[in-house]
């Protein structure tokens, strides 16, 4: 982004990062501690909605789809708390649906993973009346087709027929694209 488009993070750079993935949350803290930010983790809806509670962050990414809930609690009580926290939605699903509702309840903005740290950084610290810019290295067609194969097989636990009949999709074909490296 350009000079002047961001703004400064500000005295109170609490930012409540809420994910049940734990890798991924982990090394998301460590790259928006690098930034300046000072991180708070949550791998559930309970424990997001304590640290609001207790800490009130100025700054939150919270995952849609928690194994206990709805990420959209922790929005809800976060703008409850502090209506001028800046609050990104994350999700590997990226419904329009969704990005309304997220929207709505008050999230500042709405990003599809995989969201790198900068895409957040920049999200989280755009002026509102300047738009972020399109990301860098957006994702092909065929890795976002392989992503969401590979969350319905997670989601599945792992079961091949079921992800196949889910997907409705032969289950050979889907073996064979399960076999096959991710495209980049």
């Amino acid at each position: 982004m350009e000079p002047g488009q961001l703004r400064e993070i500000g005295a109170d750079n609490t930012l409540l990062l809420v994910d049940d993935d734990e890798p991924f949350v982990r090394r998301l803290a460590r790259a928006m501690e690098k930034r300046g930010f000072e991180p708070l983790i949550a791998q559930s809806v309970a424990q997001g909605r304590s640290i609001v509670a207790a800490k009130t962050p100025a700054y939150a990414v919270v995952d849609l789809r928690l194994e206990d809930g709805n990420g959209l609690d922790i929005v809800e009580a976060l703008r409850e708390k502090r209506p001028e926290a800046r609050i990104i939605v994350l999700t590997g699903y990226g419904a329009i649906a969704t990005a309304v509702a997220a929207v709505k309840i008050g999230a500042t903005d709405y990003l599809s993973k995989p969201a790198d740290a900068n895409d957040i950084t920049n999200t989280l610290l755009a002026n509102e009346e300047v738009k972020p810019p399109p990301p860098d290295n957006p994702m092909s067609a065929d890795r976002v087709r392989w992503e969401h194969i590979q969350r319905v097989y997670e989601l599945c636990d792992r079961n091949v027929s079921e992800t196949a009949r889910r997907l409705n999709m032969h289950r050979r074909t889907l073996q064979r694209i399960l076999a096959k490296r991710s495209p980049k």
